[in-house]
């Protein structure tokens, strides 16, 4: 117990450090939410990076796509599945406080779907299902990869992550998409269309 008090403390202090270099970047992209269109626009990205786009096309593509359809969206979902094991993990175990918490200038323009910042889950969720889909569905790519930069961008402007966070939730989502891309024996359905 006395160990892992010891780790969060030096996780907090380290944290700290990182919050205050991240700080000016922070803030500059969080005054972009300022702006009510800007607002508006990164609200609804952040809103169908909860799932809706990601559920909406993978509901798409299993219909058009019949049996294979169905046995790609299942390893698109479990590798979803095992991001969200990950990252709620994680949360609670760095416990590093969201910016809007941490400094009172940067405004929190939507409310939080969990206490903790880092990692970016709805990053990490949105850089795996963009491989994924990619890999699967080549030309989605046009679509699915500057929908996730979309994403990752929404965590700071509305003043739910540091550009950290959000890296570090891009770096573990392609580290969960190409290592689910190795195992899942449904990688012979590659390149549907």
């Amino acid at each position: 117990m006395e160990l892992s008090k010891r780790r969060q403390e030096r996780a907090e202090f380290l944290f700290r450090k990182a919050d205050l270099f991240e700080l000016a970047l922070c803030q500059k992209m969080n005054r972009l939410g300022h702006l009510r269109a800007i607002r508006l626009f990164f609200k609804g990205i952040s809103r169908l990076g909860d799932g809706v786009f990601w559920y909406t096309l993978g509901f798409c593509l299993a219909v058009i796509s019949g049996l294979e359809g169905v046995l790609v969206i299942a390893h698109i979902a479990t590798a979803g599945l095992l991001c969200v094991l990950i990252y709620s993990q994680l949360k609670n175990r760095l416990v590093r406080q969201r910016p809007f918490i941490s400094f009172p200038d940067i405004l929190a323009h939507t409310a939080p779907l969990d206490k903790y910042s880092a990692p970016s889950g709805h990053t990490m969720n949105a850089v795996n299902f963009a491989i994924l889909f990619s890999w699967y569905f080549p030309a989605l790519i046009w679509v699915v990869v500057p929908f996730a930069v979309l994403v990752g961008a929404s965590r700071v402007i509305l003043g739910m992550h540091y550009p950290t966070d959000v890296l570090v939730g891009a770096l573990l989502g392609i580290a969960i998409s190409y290592s689910s891309i190795l195992l899942w024996p449904a990688g012979m359905y590659a390149n549907l269309f």
